[in-house]
């Protein structure tokens, strides 16, 4: 970009500067949810829940079945598309 054009877009760099860091924001955001690390400690926390008797096979059940949905729609967004 020349000097000229700089000078120019001046009055827009806020304007830029807010879209970056509205990147960032949704960047990081999307980053914590597609992490499969919390899913899979919440599965884990779960069998030792059912282990221990604080909840019943029909709770844990549903519940494993809503975690494995989710975690195959992490695996599915991390997957590089294939061309």
């Amino acid at each position: 970009m020349g000097l000229f054009t700089q000078i120019l877009t001046l009055p827009l760099a806020p304007v830029r500067g807010t879209r970056w860091v509205l990147q960032q924001v949704v960047e990081a955001a999307e980053n914590e949810y597609y992490d499969p690390a919390p899913v899979e400690q919440e599965l884990a926390d779960l069998e030792r829940a059912l282990l221990a008797g604080h909840v019943d096979e029909e709770t844990y059940d549903a519940r494993e079945d809503e975690l494995l949905d989710r975690l195959e729609e992490i695996r599915a967004h991390n997957q590089p598309s294939e061309p």
